[in-house]
């Protein structure tokens, strides 16, 4: 995929094919994962990547789900955002090798609330971030094991999962 924005994109439908990435997604994670890795998926897009990558996968047993809503540095500004899913893992984090899903990596933040959050659950022997797509503008040290696609957005827009009834994944642009 184009390292490159979506051309004219304002808001609404972006140029990205979600579902092609995810296809990319899954042949990723698949190598990542190996044999015995748990697939945690972030609240909500990573969420949703988690639980179909679980299924396609043929895994047993349900994807963990964790919220950085507890964790964030920005919680006096954003509040409980994400707050409707919370934490789900069953299964002990002790000595486990874990793959965090997200949709969308851009500064850091939330993988660094996230990571807060899974310690308080235990010591877990690996993590390794796998996102469907990373838009750069990092402000902190974290960098995705495995990306479906890199492109760059505005500070002023954000790039959003959409998921239909079906669900068929697709980006939305939003300004900011």
């Amino acid at each position: 995929m184009s390292s490159q924005g979506p051309a004219g994109a304002s808001t609404g439908a972006l140029l990205l094919d979600a579902e092609a990435l995810y296809g990319d997604l899954q042949r990723g994670v698949r190598e990542l994962r190996g044999d015995a890795a748990r697939l945690v998926g972030i609240a909500s897009g990573g969420a949703w990547l988690a639980e179909r990558l679980h299924a396609d996968l043929g895994l047993g047993g349900v994807p963990g789900v964790i919220s950085s809503a507890m964790h964030r540095d920005d919680f006096a500004k954003r509040g409980l955002s994400g707050a409707g899913q919370q934490t789900q893992l069953d299964f002990d984090v002790n000595d486990a090798h874990i793959v965090l899903l997200d949709d969308v990596l851009y500064t850091g933040r939330t993988i660094r609330a996230v990571l807060n959050e899974l310690f308080d659950y235990g010591r877990p022997a690996s993590v390794q971030l796998a996102v469907l797509v990373d838009r750069g503008g990092r402000e902190l040290p974290v960098q995705a094991d495995y990306a479906a696609a890199r492109m760059s957005l505005p500070a002023s827009q954000s790039l959003e999962l959409a998921r239909d009834e079906g669900g068929k994944f697709s980006f939305k642009v939003q300004q900011a």
